[in-house]
């Protein structure tokens, strides 16, 4: 955003940010993307375990404080009762590229840091993405983690947040709001890193297009395109294409896009557990992020939302050593911690 109407202005720490290409997936290298971020997925996470559910199909990357593996979960079952927080993380891609193998490092951090004196669990879903699987395949794969996650016997299941960015986070939200729906498990809270909420982000609206850096409109229709089963065509957004083509119907539509569950009124998100939202001014899903966090609040939910003034998307993943990607994410595992009920060391 700029005052002057010239270039949009970055904030001062993002170096890097003018050598950022405005994209990253596209129809024609999102194969390819996909295969190099999925590279690993095999292979437990170091000092962690690889679990499987779903017939083999769906994988979980666990990572417990201190290294602890499968091996000392079972034994919680015999030992002094122990229950610990836990955090479920839904990577980010635009729902069509990555894997959980991006989650590792948070999951380690977060194990660690957000365990307290007996230690903590965290876990990564290698939920199955478009177009061979669209929705609900990856949402019903993160519940299935988290179902899981809340029966593990060193895990306290009243102390369980979800953590994401991106279509992680719009996954998580949407991941939220069926946990309610059913009342079968209990959340502590969300954090949401610029999530991916609305199927509709329109053309012309929202940040300047100059300042868009490693998603923009293209690449979303893309990705919502190919989640709800309906072509992306221009002018007409993903989910109205799939309400026209009778892949889903107006209900599983609200199911899948959180914006639009969101505009059926307070009580749609009335309930949900406290919600941190952080995004950039620069980035795609400003506007459907900010909106959010109102309709949110409207609702009664307690939520905290940070906006980084000349931020892009995703800035803390490409400039991971920026001040204000360092502070991005000591707000997040501050907030985990306020929901989880743990005190974050100060570093």
């Amino acid at each position: 955003m700029s005052a002057t109407g010239d270039a949009p202005v970055f904030h001062p720490d993002l170096a890097r940010a003018r050598f950022m290409p405005p994209t990253s997936a596209t129809r024609l290298n999102r194969r390819v993307l996909r295969a190099l971020t999925r590279m690993g997925r095999g292979r437990a996470p170091k000092g962690g375990e690889l679990v499987l559910l779903r017939d083999g199909q769906v994988s979980v990357r666990v990572q417990r404080s201190g290294g602890r593996g499968a091996g000392d979960a079972a034994g919680a079952a015999t030992a002094p009762r122990i229950l610990r927080p836990a955090v479920l993380h839904l990577h980010g891609g635009g729902l069509i590229i990555g894997s959980a193998v991006m989650g590792d490092a948070l999951c380690r951090r977060l194990a660690d840091e957000l365990g307290g004196e007996h230690g903590g669990v965290a876990a990564s879903v290698d939920y199955r993405m478009p177009p061979e699987h669209p929705y609900p395949t990856p949402l019903d794969d993160a519940y299935a983690a988290l179902q899981w996650l809340a029966a593990q016997p060193d895990v306290d299941p009243t102390r369980i947040a979800v953590i994401g960015e991106s279509a992680g986070a719009g996954l998580a939200a949407a991941l939220a709001l069926r946990v309610r729906d059913r009342g079968e498990l209990t959340l502590a809270g969300q954090v949401l890193a610029y999530p991916m909420l609305d199927d509709r982000t329109p053309v012309g609206h929202g940040p300047d297009p100059r300042g868009l850096r490693l998603w923009n409109v293209p690449s979303n229709r893309l990705g919502w395109g190919l989640y709800l089963g309906a072509a992306a065509r221009p002018r007409v957004s993903p989910g109205d294409a799939a309400l026209k083509a009778g892949v889903l119907d107006a209900a599983a539509l609200e199911c899948a896009v959180p914006a639009r569950r969101a505009e059926q009124g307070p009580t749609a998100l009335a309930g949900l557990p406290p919600t941190w939202i952080g995004v950039g001014t620069l980035d795609l899903f400003h506007d459907e992020d900010v909106e959010y966090a109102r309709r949110l609040s409207e609702a009664g939910v307690p939520c905290e939302l940070h906006v980084i003034e000349g931020a892009y998307h995703a800035f803390d993943v490409a400039e991971p050593k920026a001040p204000v990607s360092r502070d991005f994410r000591k707000r997040q595992t501050g907030a985990l911690g306020q929901m989880l009920g743990v005190t974050i060391p100060v570093n």
